[in-house]
């Protein structure tokens, strides 16, 4: 059984060590990276234009979205 969890206490142990150095610094310090901030805006967009366009239809019977180029239907038939 020695054999067994001897490994795993190992690494135990540095996952310890590593997290006692990491938590040296100050967390009010740290700053989140512009990259990802970036890429967390963009996605929300994404998200956001997605759940209009598939909601679009109830928001329709709503009134609060309505037809941008409303044009006559004599001039949409083939």
């Amino acid at each position: 059984m020695q054999e067994r969890t001897g490994p795993i206490l190992r690494m135990i142990a540095r996952l310890r060590v590593l997290r006692a150095i990491d938590g040296l610094q100050d967390p009010a310090a740290r700053e989140a990276s512009p990259f990802l901030l970036l890429v967390a805006v963009v996605l929300a967009l994404l998200l956001a234009i997605l759940e209009v366009d598939l909601n679009s239809a109830g928001l329709q019977s709503l009134g609060l979205m309505g037809n941008a180029f409303s044009a006559d239907p004599v001039f949409k038939s083939p």
